[in-house]
């Protein structure tokens, strides 16, 4: 009969590999570093090669070590699930959830309402990872990521939370001075700030009911991968840009930005999603918090539908 895999073993490397630290690992496991060392000696030992590079200032993955290391946290992640599911204790939602945001909106909107989370749910942590990159939940061992835009086909689970909208908008000064247009055509003339964290970040493409699709080639003095740069800008009235609507909508209620070519539709139909891992189990803090952002974002002031 086949050798059972040393889980335990598995679960303290996943959580070497993932702190890149034998005495972080042990204090979160609560073990002695003794014994997190033994247990990595242990799979190295079975495996007959090493997982780590150990240097007296550096902890590095090895190849093999990189190889395994998504499927051990993956292991990691669904023992602690299962215990929690089933555990009394798992009705008490408590430890560390890792989420991951799009920078603006991270800043915008997360940033007001994470301490009432914290507050309803004291025994819960959140490490809060805000960028624009697309990042890797498996690999990276997040929780749960909000991505905007087409989620692409994955394995991942997908909780969609409301539309993203992309008025194309700039400064009532800047069109007192060159004039509104009144077609996707006209746009050439104007400046633009340019988001360059997409495919094609010089082209906006346009969708019309009755006209149909058009693509516009744009140019200007600001190329940014950050919306509140755009946003900035865009009130100093440098340039025109489309903005998301959970960035521009105060902008707009005060008049302080206006939209142009309202009737026009600018990218593909977009919306806000709670991205997790594939596992059916989620732990109950991981539960709470998907619970909390989706009752938050039931209907957002800016939304229009």
């Amino acid at each position: 009969m086949a050798r059972l895999p040393d889980f335990e073993a598995w679960a303290v490397f996943a959580k070497v590999a993932e702190l890149g630290s034998f005495s972080g690992a042990a204090a979160e496991l609560r073990l002695s570093k003794a014994t997190v060392s033994k247990a990595v000696s242990r799979l190295e030992e079975r495996l007959g090669t090493p997982l780590f590079h150990r240097s007296s200032r550096k902890l590095s993955l090895t190849e093999s070590g990189s190889a395994a290391q998504e499927r051990a946290s993956f292991l990691l992640a669904e023992g602690e699930a299962i215990e929690e599911a089933i555990s009394e204790r798992g009705a008490v939602p408590r430890g560390l959830v890792r989420l991951a945001a799009p920078m603006s909106f991270g800043i915008a909107h997360l940033r007001p309402i994470l301490p009432l989370f914290l507050q309803a749910y004291p025994e819960v942590a959140i490490d809060l990872h805000l960028s624009d990159e697309r990042i890797d939940l498996i690999e990276q061992g997040f929780d749960i990521a909000l991505r905007i835009g087409q989620l692409e086909d994955s394995a991942l689970k997908a909780r969609r939370l409301f539309p993203v909208r992309l008025p194309l908008v700039g400064a009532p000064a800047l069109f007192d001075r060159l004039g509104r247009p009144e077609h996707p055509r006209d746009i050439p003339r104007y400046p633009a700030i340019i988001y360059t964290h997409v495919r094609a970040p010089g082209r906006w493409y346009f969708s019309h009911r009755s006209e149909g699709d058009l693509t516009v080639e744009v140019k200007g003095p600001i190329r940014t991968n950050n919306g509140d740069v755009i946003l900035d800008a865009l009130l100093a009235g440098t340039a025109i840009a489309p903005l998301p609507d959970f960035l521009a909508w105060k902008c707009l209620a005060a008049g302080s930005l206006e939209e142009v070519l309202a009737d026009w539709s600018i990218g593909r139909t977009a919306a806000l999603h709670v991205v997790t891992p594939p596992t059916p189990l989620r732990p109950a803090r991981v539960k709470v918090l998907i619970d909390f952002l989706a009752a938050a974002f039931l209907k957002p002031p800016w939304t229009t539908s």
